[in-house]
């Protein structure tokens, strides 16, 4: 502790020569002067350190002891510093670093978001901006406990937020809600119905009554399962069976055949760059943006713009609300063109092979065909394909729906 201290005050290191050293040390012990790290010289003197308060004390006292003292370094803060008393420029710039660091360590440089999944952090960054957390804000102004209400309040996919502030930077921590099972509603009722027409394969019925059979051929709309079922009789009896609603569950595999059609035009407006340009350079300093383009504009009608943007970083990779960004607008006119007819094709093909991969789901497509045509000025292609694929989609029953009957009870139908 005591070297640190030395360091911040300042030391001299002092060469005593004369006939009697010994008295000189003795007289700065009288007189409360402390010094230390003392070594003897070959000539008879002595070099010893002092601090900087007292050398100046121990000159008068070497006259005292008929030695002659004289400076032989200096060492600790202020020696350093009057280094600087003659390079004012040098000056400044230490003062306005210190002032820098000050200052700006009263302000978030940054904010850190963990936790989240399904939130997106762009998301949670744009809330905590509308409450007055950014890169840029006043840090003490600041209030954690207000901004994580409000932030739970705005975003309903999270459970617990807590904001931290350590020095620059802002740390978020988030828990997102766990969604609540779907329970199935066993107050529905109704029959499952063919979503496609097509030839039945197979089935698998768990609740109702089959209404086809394998082998049947079923347009969209036709009942796979009846959700309206007959009970049981007793035996010898005349009645009808009485019959009941249930929800029909099964699925219902069959042979369908899809044909899906998609057009391009063969004439496309191309962009040709002419070769002028125009940039406009802007600073970003915590959320403050100076333009250095002041209020001018882009003559160009058409364009193109393209930003640079040149972000500061620390030595560990962690980025700065500094940037400097740079943003090109290149001119181009729109030529008419001709479009490859080969190519097009194959692209409306891939795009008809992707949408009926999505409609036929977990099923299978066992064979398609492509036929292209051209009239006016523009491509057509018409896909047929035949699939593999489970058609039976469950339908409630209208309310009032009345069992046996097909209608409703107001006697409608």
């Amino acid at each position: 502790m005591q070297k640190i201290i030395n360091f911040f005050r300042g030391s001299v290191r002092l060469e005593v020569t004369g006939p009697f050293p010994e008295r000189f040390l003795n007289l700065c012990a009288q007189n409360y002067l402390s010094f230390w790290d003392v070594q003897w010289l070959e000539d008879g003197g002595v070099r010893l350190t002092l601090s900087r308060r007292d050398s100046r004390r121990a000159a008068g006292l070497g006259e005292k002891a008929g030695c002659t003292v004289a400076r032989a370094g200096e060492g600790g803060v202020p020696a350093f510093l009057l280094r600087f008393r003659r390079r004012y420029a040098l000056l400044v710039g230490m003062a306005l670093s210190l002032a820098a660091v000050c200052v700006l360590s009263q302000f978030v440089l940054w904010v850190e978001v963990s936790g989240n999944e399904t939130v997106p952090t762009a998301e949670i960054l744009t809330e905590l901006r509308r409450l007055g957390l950014r890169p840029g804000t006043y840090g003490p102004g600041v209030d954690e406990s207000e901004v994580s209400r409000g932030l739970l309040l705005r975003l309903d996919g999270l459970a617990w937020c807590a904001v931290n502030l350590h020095g620059t930077r802002a740390e978020v921590l988030v828990r997102e809600t766990v969604p609540a099972p779907e329970l199935p509603d066993d107050s529905l009722r109704g029959s499952v119905v063919a979503k496609a027409p097509g030839i039945v394969t197979g089935m698998e019925v768990l609740e109702g009554e089959p209404a086809v059979e394998e082998g049947d051929t079923v347009l969209e709309g036709d009942v796979l399962i009846a959700g309206d079922v007959a009970g049981p009789v007793p035996q010898y009896s005349e009645l009808e069976p009485p019959r009941r609603l249930v929800k029909a569950e099964g699925r219902i595999y069959a042979r369908t055949w899809r044909t899906l059609t998609a057009s391009i035009p063969l004439t496309a407006d191309v962009k040709t760059y002419t070769g002028e340009e125009e940039s406009r350079w802007s600073l970003h300093i915590l959320g403050l943006r100076i333009n250095f383009y002041g209020n001018s504009g882009i003559s160009f009608p058409e364009y193109d713009k393209i930003t640079e943007v040149w972000t500061a970083r620390l030595p560990s990779g962690q980025t700065l609300p500094l940037w400097l960004s740079r943003e090109t607008a290149r001119a181009y006119e729109r030529t008419g063109t001709e479009v490859n007819p080969e190519a097009a094709q194959t692209l409306l093909e891939e795009r008809l092979l992707a949408d009926l991969t999505e409609q036929v789901g977990e099923g299978e497509i066992v064979g398609t065909a492509y036929t292209a045509r051209q009239a006016g000025g523009v491509l057509t292609v018409t896909l047929t394909a035949e699939c593999r694929e489970e058609i039976g989609v469950f339908v409630p029953f209208p309310d009032g729906y009345v069992p046996g009957g097909g209608g409703t009870e107001d006697g409608g139908t």
